[in-house]
């Protein structure tokens, strides 16, 4: 079932796309982390997305 309601399609997406992806162990965090909350390393990047139409 689609979100229609604009207001929770933009919540929903920053949920699911928004975060960052450790490089050594592949874990997600959050979107302001700093290092792993796993391995506690540095080496993390964002989550690859496409562009909205």
């Amino acid at each position: 079932m689609p979100i229609v309601d604009p207001l929770k399609r933009s919540i929903a997406q920053r949920k699911r796309l928004y975060l960052k992806i450790c490089r050594d162990c592949g874990v997600r965090n959050a979107p302001t982390a700093e290092k792993c909350r796993k391995c506690r390393s540095r080496n993390l990047r964002w989550k690859k997305r496409e562009k909205t139409r």
